[in-house]
């Protein structure tokens, strides 16, 4: 049966059951409700995850092994394709993101710039002038500075939230996605943003309303955020490499 909604939400789960019920029940807001579905990417939890979306009524894929981040976008992308719907916007389970942000990234998906275009990917940025300040570790900011360095060397525009998982998209962005490797299967992050740009999608930035987790543990927790940021610096520099020496991924991509 296809769906009446412009909008699907979709959120990636891993070991969210203290986080992702005061999500759901946020979403729950007739302004959002009255324009947007539910998917829940349950990645392999080994808590409650499942059992607490569930109560919710909305919709929930469970992976039977833990297929990472990335894997969990993207299936969530290929539902959306399928499904038919016009916009996606992802967000986390662990609270973060305040779903007051949805519906301002769902009306500037919807918004023409002074050329009549509209974008094709709105990220939420947390370091924005307009954003109240956003506390991070010295890693995470070192890290955000050179992202950021290497995303305007290479496509010239300047992006300040470049590691940023609060995203809405339009269809055309999330169907190149959601084809064979056209995107990370685990830390889609900066090297995706470079990639759209290059590929000539509109991606621009508004601010976003965050807060600091207070349940659970970030997969960017102990030492992975140290091994994150040379593995994204390398897949940043490489989806240069691919798309402006070797024209790779440009079949289906706005360049054509």
């Amino acid at each position: 049966m296809k769906n009446t909604k412009e909008v699907l939400i979709i959120i990636p789960a891993y070991n969210e059951e203290k986080n992702i019920g005061k999500v759901l029940e946020a979403l729950k807001q007739p302004e959002i409700a009255s324009v947007a579905d539910v998917l829940v990417m349950n990645d392999y939890s080994k808590d409650n995850t499942e059992a607490v979306v569930r109560k919710y009524g909305v919709k929930i894929v469970n992976h039977i092994f833990n297929l990472g981040y990335g894997n969990g976008l993207q299936l969530g992308y290929k539902y959306a394709v399928k499904k038919g719907y016009k916009y996606i916007i992802q967000m986390d389970a662990d609270g973060q993101h305040d779903v007051s942000n949805i519906l301002q990234i769902y009306e500037k998906l919807k918004t023409p710039d002074e050329h009549g275009k509209c974008p094709d990917i709105v990220l939420g940025s947390r370091f924005m002038k307009e954003c109240e300040e956003y506390p991070t570790s010295l890693l995470k900011k070192i890290a955000y500075c050179l992202f950021r360095m290497l995303i305007k060397l290479g496509t010239g525009q300047t992006i300040t939230d470049p590691t940023t998982g609060l995203q809405g998209q339009s269809r055309s962005a999330f169907s190149y996605y959601a084809k064979y490797n056209h995107f990370d299967d685990r830390y889609p992050d900066a090297n995706m943003i470079m990639q759209m740009i290059l590929l000539k999608y509109r991606v621009v930035e508004i601010p976003a309303v965050m807060h600091l987790r207070t349940e659970g543990v970030s997969m960017h927790s102990g030492l992975r955020p140290i091994i994150y940021m040379f593995r994204m610096m390398f897949s940043i520099v490489a989806v240069w490499v691919r798309i402006k020496l070797f024209h790779v991924e440009m079949e289906g991509s706005n360049a054509l």
